[in-house]
């Protein structure tokens, strides 16, 4: 498959271990729906997003990344597919939303990275345990009256009672955490995130689908574009994306 772009041209291909994402994807791309989308939000060292669908005739400074096309797709988390620089990954709806962490219909986003040492990766490895001690809360239908209250409070802005529910979050999460396995990096995983970099941090949450195979220069490059405080570039970097054989 091709990205076309104002920086130059993307060359990706899609996994056949993920069928679900990758049928979705090329049904969509053969329908020329990315056609003119943008990549809406871009942080350098981390991912370039787009797929949103509101973002084809938006003005100027309109924040995006809400759109969508009305379904989601089951996640197809693979052990063997992982953040390395280049992936292709969906995009999705948090945790509290959506503890079944399915993905986008649409919104999906490449990976930059940056490379990481096995001190660092050690870190990151605690921190995804954490990640999914706090999913496991999340699905625990005996807490949905807790997460309901802290949105109810986020949307009054009510920070006194926002950190009185956080604190008992964090409480569960801490509990929860004695029953997750640790996470640890498979030698694969830790030899590309030391040499190429990735982003290791979202592995086993978001699914990936897809990589780079020529055009990551051109990633760079609209990764480090000016952009305004909600990560959009403030010169629209248009897509078009087509099934080559």
């Amino acid at each position: 498959m091709l990205i076309e772009t104002s920086f130059g041209n993307i060359k990706i291909k899609l996994y056949n271990e993920t069928p679900l994402h990758r049928d979705n994807f090329l049904k969509l791309a053969e329908k020329h729906f990315y056609d003119s989308l943008l990549f809406h939000r871009v942080i350098n060292t981390f991912m370039v997003q787009g797929g949103d669908p509101d973002s084809k005739n938006a003005p100027a400074g309109k924040f995006l990344g809400d759109g969508d096309v009305g379904y989601t797709i089951p996640a197809e988390f693979n052990p063997k597919l992982f953040h390395k620089r280049g992936v292709i990954a969906a995009a999705r709806n948090g945790d509290e939303v959506n503890p079944e962490q399915a993905s986008s219909g649409c919104q999906f986003y490449i990976t930059q990275g940056k490379v990481f040492t096995d001190s660092l990766l050690s870190v990151v490895e605690k921190r995804v345990s954490g990640m999914k001690a706090y999913n496991s809360v999340v699905k625990n239908k005996d807490n949905k009256k807790l997460f309901d209250k802290f949105s109810e409070f986020q949307q009054k802005g009510l920070p006194d009672s926002i950190l009185a529910v956080k604190k008992k979050i964090d409480q569960l999460v801490s509990s929860e955490l004695a029953n997750v396995p640790p996470y640890k990096f498979s030698d694969e995983q830790r030899k590309a995130y030391t040499t190429i970099g990735g982003t290791p941090h979202l592995d086993g949450a978001y699914t990936v689908f897809g990589e780079v195979l020529e055009g990551m220069e051109v990633v760079d490059k609209i990764a480090s574009v000016s952009k305004d405080r909600t990560d959009r570039p403030l010169t629209d970097v248009r897509m078009k994306i087509s099934v080559i054989k």
